[in-house]
């Protein structure tokens, strides 16, 4: 796996390792049974894939807390009987692993308190730990002049990057890197095995960060514990064109 770190956080698969800290983001947990209801159905698969990789993230990279950067779970008005019985349990295996649990509160989250206050944990808006502030990336802070650190790290948006062949299209999970202002800015794939995500060179973008012109920002790919350089948005976007991949 090389060794690719993002001004100064590293890659270690679909997590960063930043002073201490493993950060994850965008699990949605309970996912399943919320397609379940809408009359799609998938298998529960998601919550074994996710502490399997997980382990072995951390046996690669031994951390001795862990972030979670919002979305921990999925429905936004209720708790589902999936995601009781998956987060808990995650919670109990996040305390197995990690002397130092940090939960974000993302747009999915407006009842994940109640899971925090059970397991006795905190929620927060954001979380500074050296030089990097971690926070969801759904809204910019309304005080944003007032934020010290120098780099910001975000999820929300699932970046992948879509690459066409005929009617064809994969999709891989990336990490993005770029400017936002007068910050460095990081976003993070999710550590969701549910959906793909959100194709940065098809589709509108999510996340208030990103929406402005990001063609010279950074694309770094992940598959498999590998880490792939892509170079800028505008330049897979003008290799796409060319082979008519696009």
């Amino acid at each position: 796996m090389a060794n690719i770190s993002l001004y100064g956080a590293r890659i270690v698969d679909l997590a960063l390792f930043a002073n201490d800290y493993l950060i994850i983001s965008d699990l949605h947990l309970g996912y399943e049974e919320a397609l379940n209801y809408q009359g799609v159905m998938v298998p529960k698969f998601q919550y074994p894939l996710l502490t399997n990789r997980l382990e072995e993230v951390h046996f690669l990279q031994k951390a001795e807390g862990i972030i979670i950067n919002g979305d921990f779970k999925h429905e936004f008005g209720k708790i589902s009987r999936q995601e009781w019985s998956e987060t808990l349990n995650f919670v109990d295996f996040l305390k197995n692993h990690f002397q130092e649990i940090i939960l974000i509160q993302g747009n999915h989250d407006p009842l994940t308190p109640i899971i925090a206050r059970k397991t006795g944990l905190e929620m927060y808006k954001q979380y500074s730990t050296g030089n990097f502030l971690v926070m969801h990336g759904d809204q910019v802070p309304p005080k944003w002049d007032e934020i010290e650190e120098e780099t910001i790290i975000i999820g929300h948006e699932h970046p992948t990057i879509g690459l066409r062949s005929g009617e064809r299209v994969e999709k891989m999970k990336c990490y993005l890197k770029g400017r936002f202002q007068d910050k460095n800015l990081v976003v993070m794939p999710s550590f969701n095995f549910v959906s793909e995500g959100s194709d940065i060179l098809h589709e509108k973008p999510l996340s208030p960060f990103l929406k402005g012109d990001i063609n010279d920002w950074e694309v770094y790919g992940v598959e498999d514990f590998e880490t792939l350089c892509f170079g800028r948005v505008e330049d897979l976007l003008e290799f796409q064109k060319r082979y008519n991949m696009i």
